[in-house]
């Protein structure tokens, strides 16, 4: 099992980039850094890939809607240019909240679109002239929909690879589906390992059945709070409103794919529940309804023996790349966090 850190798209980020230092010498494998609403992740994946020189950077994840397919594929090519060939392109739909709240995009058809970005990635990372007639991209533009000039072009530049690893975050049964037949990676939100087979064994397993086997097994990243010590269950609490804002907040009634997850997992009155006080604005009761035993499985949070059970599940639940995010203020203890979790990791 591979270990990194997940950066958050708020807060210090100069702090984090320092804490990816000092744990790319303690021996985690990547890094990843995420974006919403607030700064976008590239500015910050460059900045540590001019920081760091050995693990792997990710993001995670960029939403789709907001970039162009040539774009995502140029700005991949391009960190993994100025990483040296350590870059891993991770995107994924988002919610509606974010696309048409912030960005003013419609969000549609996601499995669509998701194909057939993958696609384009690959075909400008090749250095093939695009020419891509999708369904919901088409490159060149036809000449009704354009100058008529209708001349397709290739990436300029070469490459470090020509086969950047992709992972794409998703929840939906059709989406798991989709990302165990085309990506290098997946990475799920809110994993909960004793009910990951429940929830999503079909749609692995359809989609690996339709699977290239050049692309390799699946690699499952799976983001998770950090707290190890006798002493840490007040940390429980500290990863509740995160759970509130996704659960309550990101999405409207009936369009919000974390409550329905929540609800996958057997807590839909919770979620219900949740969702009704975090869009009446009731935010702290939200976060107070939510329930230790949904942070518990989610989280690796409590004393060395504990953590290093759990971990134990993680890896049985097919988890091969283990994201965390220390659950404190102070960066000398999340070093130490991560550094106790080397030592307990699945061989």
């Amino acid at each position: 099992m591979r270990i990194g850190i997940g950066l958050d798209y708020s807060g210090g980020f100069h702090d984090a980039v320092e804490r990816v230092v000092a744990l790319e010498k303690a021996g985690i494998d990547i890094a990843v850094v995420a974006e919403a609403y607030a700064f976008d992740a590239i500015s910050q994946l460059g900045y540590l890939a001019a920081r760091t020189t050995s693990v792997e950077l990710a993001s995670g994840v960029l939403p789709i809607y907001i970039r162009t397919p040539s774009l995502l594929a140029m700005t991949a090519a391009g960190l993994d240019y100025v990483s040296n060939g350590r870059f891993h392109l991770g995107i994924g739909t988002s919610g509606p909240q974010v696309i048409e709240g912030f960005h003013g995009v419609e969000f549609d058809a996601p499995l669509g679109r998701t194909r057939e970005i993958v696609d384009i990635c690959r075909q400008v990372w090749r250095r093939e002239r695009v020419n891509y007639p999708g369904k919901h991209y088409q490159i060149p533009l036809p000449p009704e929909r354009g100058t008529g000039l209708g001349k397709s072009l290739q990436l300029i530049n070469h490459p470090v690879r020509e086969r950047i690893p992709i992972s794409i975050a998703a929840l939906g049964p059709k989406n798991v589906e989709l990302t165990a037949e085309i990506a290098e990676g997946w990475q799920p939100a809110f994993f909960y390992p004793e009910k990951a087979d429940s929830v999503w064994g079909e749609a692995l397993a359809a989609g690996a059945a339709k699977r290239d086997a050049t692309l390799g097994p699946l690699d499952v990243m799976v983001g998770t709070s950090l707290a190890i010590g006798d002493n840490v269950a007040d940390r429980l609490a500290w990863t509740k409103p995160q759970l509130a804002l996704y659960l309550g907040g990101m999405g409207a009634k009936g369009r919000n794919f974390y409550h329905s997850l929540a609800t996958r997992y057997g807590h839909g009155d919770v979620a219900d529940r949740i969702q009704e006080l975090y869009l009446a604005g009731r935010k702290r009761e939200a976060v107070e309804a939510v329930p230790d035993e949904l942070v518990r499985g989610i989280s690796l949070i409590g004393p060395r023996g504990f953590i290093a059970e759990r971990l134990a599940v993680f890896a049985a639940a097919g988890v091969t790349t283990l994201l965390v995010r220390p659950v404190t203020t102070d960066s000398a203890e999340a070093v130490r966090f991560v550094e106790e979790l080397l030592a307990l990791r699945p061989s």
